[in-house]
């Protein structure tokens, strides 16, 4: 079939659409900005539409030859008259894809109680899915609520207020009731969608196994992160609106998105029906449950892997993992410090510094910071700097490095040290070694930590003075060092 995604370069087109190739159709992507979808890696294999749903001459341009409509756009972020923005856009489609002779339109809205005062956010959802349905094009509105992968919003905040906040103040809807769904589930049922009967044409609730109170979900999130769960009061004082602001204050979520979010917690996000379970089973291995669903997406730390990008999986890689063009604050926190310097030694010369680099030759800045660290570490039962490396002049992958383990390299080029020394969080150090066109080298070292609860931000920041000393003066060092190694002597 031939489908048209709208939203490509957002949090579910973007996962969507791989799947879709993978099932053998033809992908449109419309998109607002085709600068949006740079780097996503199933670029190549789609062609790409450029318009605005507010636009009627540019999705009815889209539309033509469309099998199968995928709605997945909202307007939330765009300030106070997204209500207006999201109508019209409904409106639009739904009379380009009639004329088009669209098959199917597959739209997925939010999950939301049967009561007259919804919130803005919920209530224009509903009105989109109304409006689709009302089309004369037969439509399947997929009403799912906290959607659990990392890059979703709603799991952003859960996750950014669990491990900013060891004690939470928080207001009433902590006590609230979710019904939570895996990113991978929701991903199922779109799939599934586009091939319906043609006389389905309604709204359809989805959810996950379970339904828990929203301070569960974020002590579930604590367990599967390691971090201890957190006590939590609830307080009648704090309105959706003070809320939502302090939430942008704790936490990176846009206060664009978390006023319309917090708005929505005010009421219980149970499924009414699983009608959808006569038209599409549960996906093999049945629907996945909320603590599985943040192991998943927890699943690259876990691993040890210090990029939580989409560059470490296939290019149809885990629904769970980040793409390109999730928002900035989406992910896990992470922390860095990156020095690049030049050097006048070939990048053999350099690379042979970076590879004889700790134990007896030690780490070439402030020797006594370093030990100092070294003392701290023992005293808290961690390794220390005395084990020091097994050869003086070769590292192999595994071995140990002073309070560093060797965990990948590539030699002549690249070396990866993983710490093990007693941290508020996983860390590693990344040495690299890239050859220049003027005959010299380019010495690249970064520093990668993920926090840990509030405990890790605190010890980032308490270190971070010491950085501009240390990591400066390593770098410099090193590629000194290079300089003064002889060309005739050089591995």
């Amino acid at each position: 079939m031939r489908i048209l995604v709208t939203g490509a370069s957002g949090y579910i087109g973007g996962r969507l659409i791989p799947r879709l190739l993978d099932e053998g159709h033809e992908v449109v992507a419309f998109v607002r900005n085709p600068a949006s979808l740079q780097g996503a890696p199933w670029l190549s294999d789609v062609s790409v539409a450029h318009g605005d749903l507010t636009d009627r001459a540019s999705i009815e341009q889209a539309v033509q030859g469309i099998d199968v409509l995928y709605y997945l756009v909202h307007s939330m972020a765009s300030g106070r008259d997204f209500e207006r923005q999201d109508r019209l856009s409904a409106q639009n489609v739904a009379a380009a894809a009639k004329t088009a002779g669209v098959g199917r339109i597959v739209y997925l809205g939010g999950l939301h109680p049967d009561v007259a005062n919804l919130s803005p956010h919920l209530r224009s959802r509903a009105q989109v899915g109304e409006l689709l349905i009302a089309s004369g094009v037969p439509t399947a509105a997929l009403q799912a609520g906290v959607v659990i992968g990392s890059g979703s919003a709603s799991f952003e905040m859960i996750r950014h207020l669990t491990e900013v906040l060891p004690y939470m103040p928080a207001p009433r809807w902590v006590r609230n009731f979710i019904q939570p769904i895996a990113v991978r589930d929701v991903l199922y049922y779109l799939l599934r969608s586009a091939t319906l009967p043609s006389e389905v044409n309604r709204t359809f609730d989805i959810g996950g196994p379970d339904v828990l109170r929203y301070g569960q979900m974020m002590n579930g999130y604590a367990v599967e992160a390691g971090l201890r769960q957190r006590p939590i009061a609830s307080l009648p004082v704090l309105t959706p609106w003070l809320a939502s602001q302090w939430v942008n204050l704790v936490t990176p979520i846009p206060r664009s998105l978390a006023v319309p979010i917090i708005a929505s917690l005010q009421y219980d996000c149970v499924a009414h029906e699983n009608d959808i379970a006569q038209y599409i089973p549960d996906p093999e291995g049945g629907l996945t449950g909320y603590r599985k669903a943040v192991r998943l997406a927890l699943a690259k730390l876990r691993l040890g892997e210090v990029e939580t990008s989409w560059q470490n999986g296939s290019v149809r890689g885990a629904p769970s993992d980040p793409l390109p063009s999730d928002p900035g604050w989406s992910g896990h926190t992470v922390y860095t410090d990156v020095r690049r310097q030049h050097s006048k030694a070939g990048a053999d010369r350099l690379w042979r510094v970076i590879e004889g680099i700790g134990g007896e030759n030690g780490w070439y800045s402030f020797p006594l910071a370093w030990a100092a660290r070294g003392w701290a570490d023992k005293l808290v039962g961690g390794v220390g700097l005395r084990r020091g490396r097994r050869s003086a002049t070769h590292l192999e992958v595994g071995d140990a490095l002073d309070f560093w383990r060797v965990e990948q390299l590539d030699r002549g080029h690249f070396l990866r040290l993983r710490a093990e020394m007693k941290l508020p969080g996983p860390a590693w150090l990344e040495l690299t070694a890239e050859p220049d066109p003027d005959g010299g080298s380019t010495y690249l070292q970064r520093a990668i930590f993920f926090p840990r609860g509030l405990a890790g931000r605190l010890y980032w920041f308490s270190i971070l003075p010491f950085h501009g000393i240390i990591f400066a003066g390593m770098a410099a060092s090193i590629t000194a060092a290079a300089e003064a190694v002889k060309p005739s002597s050089a591995a």
